[in-house]
Formats: C-alpha cells, sequence, structure tokens
C-alpha cells in the first residue's frame, strides 16, 4: 500500500518523524510526504511558551514537539500524485478517488486546534474520519494539566497510536460515558497578551508549588475502608451514607492502590506503601478483624525499583501477586511461600514494556491480562492494551487489536473485576481533570481475541463522604471494601519510621 502523510512542511517536529517511522514498521507499506506550507500554525507565542515551560518544569528539549530541519524528511520521497491512501494531519486534502484520512480534535484538524484545546483545558476527542465517517477515535489525555508542552506532547503520541491502530482496525469507536460529551467546536487559540498572561501564571503557580512542597508531603494519598453489610458499591453506585474510615499513617509515608484478600479464613489487606524520603514505594500488607485493622501495615515485598498496585489473588490453594513494577519495565508474577510474607519471583508475565495496573481475569475459557501502556511515550493512562493466556502463568499473547481502547476517561484499570449475574464488571480511572481523580465502573459487553467493547455506567467523584480531590481503586473481599484517594500531609508533623 503506497501511503502519503499530510504534514505542515513550514513546521516539522520529531512527531513526524516517529510517526513515518511508527507507519515504516508496518508491513507492505510503502511511505511518501507531502510538505506543502499549510498555514494557520502554532503562533510564534506559544513557542516561547513552551520555552518557559521546559526552563521552569525541567522538561527534555528533545520531545515530540520539538522542531526539526525539513532534511529530516529526506528518506521519504515526494508524494505520488495517486497515493492508495493519505493521512492528513492539516485537513486541506481534496482528492478524487483516493482514500483519505482526515485526523481531527474535537472536529478541527491541525496542531494549532489540539493546542488550543489543551490550553482551554479540554480533553479532546481525537478522531481519524474517512468521508466523514470515524474509523478510529480516541479520548486523548495527559498526566501533566496545567502543562501545555507536556499535554500536547503527550496527545502527539497518542495520536500517533491511534493512527497506527487504525492502520490495524483498533480502536474503532469512540469512548463512550454516561455524560454529555463536550459539545461545540474547539475554541480558538489565545492572543499573544492572553498566552504572556498564561506564561506568567505559569511561572508563579510553579513558585507556590516549589513552597508548597516545602511544606507538605505531595502527593500524599490515604485509604478508606468499611464494612459493606452486604451492598457494596457496584451494588449502591454511590459513596454509602455512612461514609469511609481512614487506615491510618504516620505522615512520613502514605498508603494507595488496597487490594484485600480473604486466605484461610482471615482477611488481609495488601497496600502500596510510599516513603517519601526514599521517593519510592513497596509492598506493605495488615490484617483485618471484625473492626477494622488489626495494627499497621508492615513490609512484605521491597525491590531496588517502586512498586505499586499489589494485584493479589489464590489459585491451586496459593497467593499469587502481580504488582505494577512498570519502573522496570516488566511485569511480574510472585507466590506468597509465608503469607503475608515470603514472596518470590514465580516468572515475568510480560517484558520490555511501561504498562501500569496489570489486572488479570478469567472469562471465557483463558485469561486476559488488562494494562494500560506508555505507546511510544504519551500518557500512562489513556491507551488499554490486552493479553491472553491459557493460565495466569502464561504465556501472554497481546491482543491483535491493541491498543483496544484509548481513552483517558475509563481505559486505566481501578481494581478486581467483579461479577454481577451474567455481567463482567471493571472499575476504571476516569483521569480527565487529573490522574485518578474519579472512579468509574464499566460493564464489559464483549471480550473476546476479536475485541473488547465496555460502556461507562457509573462515575463516582470525592465529596463529603470521601473528602480530597481524587477518587482513585476500589476493591472488596471479607464484607470489607476499600478505596483511595488524595490527602494532605504537613511535613512538620511526620515522625520517622524505620
Amino acid at each position: 500500500m503506497q501511503i502519503s502523510l499530510r504534514l505542515d512542511g513550514d513546521c516539522v517536529r520529531a512527531f513526524h518523524v516517529t510517526l513515518l517511522e511508527r507507519l515504516a514498521a508496518l508491513n507492505d507499506v510503502e511511505l511518501s510526504v507531502d510538505v506543502r506550507p499549510a498555514g494557520g500554525g502554532i503562533p510564534r507565542s506559544a513557542a516561547a511558551l513552551f520555552q518557559l515551560e521546559t526552563a521552569i518544569h525541567g522538561l527534555s528539549h528533545d520531545g515530540l514537539a520539538k522542531r526539526v530541519p525539513l532534511s529530516a524528511l529526506a528518506p521519504y520521497r515526494q508524494s505520488p500524485a495517486s497515493p492508495d491512501l493519505v493521512v492528513d494531519l492539516c485537513g486541506d486534502v481534496r482528492l478524487e478517488s483516493t482514500r483519505v484520512w482526515r485526523v481531527t480534535y474535537d472536529g478541527a484538524s491541525g496542531e494549532a486546534a489540539l493546542l488550543a484545546l489543551v490550553l482551554a483545558g479540554r480533553t479532546p476527542l481525537a478522531r481519524i474520519e474517512e468521508n466523514g465517517v470515524a474509523i478510529a477515535a480516541g479520548r486523548l489525555g495527559t498526566e501533566y494539566g496545567g502543562i501545555a508542552l507536556a499535554s500536547f506532547q503527550d496527545m502527539l503520541a497518542r495520536t500517533a497510536s491511534l493512527i497506527i491502530a487504525a492502520m490495524s482496525g483498533a480502536a474503532k469507536s469512540a469512548p463512550d460515558l454516561p455524560e454529555p460529551a463536550q459539545a461545540g467546536s474547539p475554541p480558538p487559540m489565545p492572543s499573544a497578551g492572553k498566552l504572556g498572561v498564561r506564561a506568567g501564571k505559569a511561572l508563579a503557580r510553579r513558585i507556590v508549588q516549589k513552597i508548597y512542597h516545602l511544606c507538605y508531603n505531595a502527593p500524599h494519598w490515604k485509604v478508606g475502608w468499611r464494612q459493606t453489610g452486604g451492598r457494596d458499591l457496584f451494588d449502591l453506585r454511590a459513596h454509602p451514607a455512612s461514609g469511609w474510615q481512614d487506615l491510618p499513617d504516620d505522615g512520613s509515608r502514605f498508603y494507595a492502590d488496597p487490594f484485600p484478600i480473604l486466605y484461610r479464613g482471615q482477611l488481609t489487606l495488601f497496600v502500596e506503601d510510599y516513603i517519601h524520603r526514599l521517593g519510592k514505594a513497596i509492598i506493605s500488607a495488615v490484617p483485618f478483624g471484625p473492626a477494622g485493622p488489626l495494627g499497621r501495615p508492615e513490609p512484605v515485598l521491597e525491590l531496588p525499583y517502586h512498586l505499586s498496585y499489589p494485584f493479589v489473588f489464590e489459585r491451586d490453594g496459593e497467593v499469587w501477586m502481580v504488582p505494577e513494577s512498570c519502573a522496570n519495565g516488566t511485569v511480574d508474577l510472585y507466590r506468597a511461600t509465608a503469607f503475608p510474607g515470603g514472596w518470590v519471583k514465580e516468572t515475568t508475565l510480560l517484558s520490555d514494556v511501561v504498562a501500569s495496573d496489570a489486572t488479570l481475569v478469567e472469562h471465557g475459557g483463558a485469561w486476559w491480562l488488562f494494562a494500560t501502556v506508555r505507546d511510544g511515550g504519551g500518557a500512562f493512562s489513556d491507551a488499554l492494551h490486552l493479553w491472553s493466556a491459557p493460565d495466569f502463568r502464561g504465556p501472554w499473547t497481546p491482543h491483535p487489536k491493541n491498543p483496544v481502547l484509548i481513552d483517558i476517561a475509563s481505559a486505566r484499570p481501578a481494581g478486581r473485576m467483579v461479577r454481577r449475574g451474567n455481567d463482567l464488571l471493571r472499575p476504571v480511572q476516569d483521569c480527565r481533570r487529573s490522574y485518578g481523580a474519579a472512579l468509574g465502573i464499566a460493564r464489559i459487553s464483549h471480550l473476546d481475541l476479536i475485541g473488547m467493547e465496555q460502556v461507562v455506567e457509573t462515575i463516582l467523584n470525592p465529596g463529603a463522604l470521601w473528602s480530597g480531590r481524587k477518587l482513585h481503586t476500589l476493591n472488596e473481599a471479607g464484607g470489607f471494601e476499600f478505596i483511595d484517594g488524595s490527602a494532605i500531609a504537613p511535613r512538620w508533623k511526620q515522625r520517622t519510621r524505620d
């Protein structure tokens, strides 16, 4: 197939080179480029904002938004008169008898439209349209809300993922949410004066952040727990009227990612145990009695790199754990030899992958592994990948339609999947406002080697019954239910615990 990439030759970025390299890696593809000037690009005042953000936030100078010379496209010949397919990043291709894929952000084409959405704090719905019909779509996201350059680059990276996914027939439909989509056309690019004001506010905000970090341990999370009395959040679809009790910490660490397990009659809670002075987390555990925790979480697994999301489950009479270890580029399986401790590595399930919150489930005669993957850079939370295996030990095979979903509002796992009758329900993270800002409950309507489809039926936010800015994980066992979210921990109240 002859594919032509239409881009603005007046503003060639590292993003374009990366996209061309990924397209060139596909089978039976011949690539060319159309680099005619397009006009209407990002103004110089935005470039000045990018430079300031790079300086004050310590961002890399070699990100996807980096300008590169036109000669960087020399390996690709000029577009032939009649390619089989044109991937149009500018929105100005009009050819008869030629397939054209137009890339849009909330209905508008071009990087200026994308940046305007970023600056407006919007979550863009990216679509690849052919003759006005979407053949692939995804809600793009970032963990760097408020930093225009980092957000812009994350969304460029995921735009490349979406284009590659469209080539394999993945990410066909727009993510569905139980609330109206953002209406209206993309906002206009702010004026130079407004961008200057934004740059000044960015610097002031960074100074405030520095002062805040001198006074508080941030980020700081907390775990909430309650007895369900037979009705959990999957039944209630709302916070319980009784609210939640906090798992106490000493201020020098926080607990997050609660995973309980009932094993041999004893309920044990596993958590990410993040120690502020070390700047990384270990896995700790605490037993629960009828009235709550029996003591405080104690370390059970520590490695040289950060660990979190201790996905624990029982199988074949033993307890297993798949902790998140994306800092190591692996997904590993551990077995408890002296429960709740004595963890030994059994095998590596996946390697050379930055996978977040690996979650396993047995369904349709196979095991499935869900995780968001930082595909070619970009956000950690908006690209859902699947793997399948005959056994939880593997071997694991990537889904042919990966990424099966691109959606910052519902891609990333948020706990174990549960069954209610014939329904498979999946907790998901809604990261549109920020990482882990809200918790969704999705019903999986289809899961096999053809693809995965889900419908988000409920979104739960922090509020009067769960204070803080975030609501992040949901798990239950033994009549208890656990969530987590943000908290505030003053540094001057911390106590050292070794």
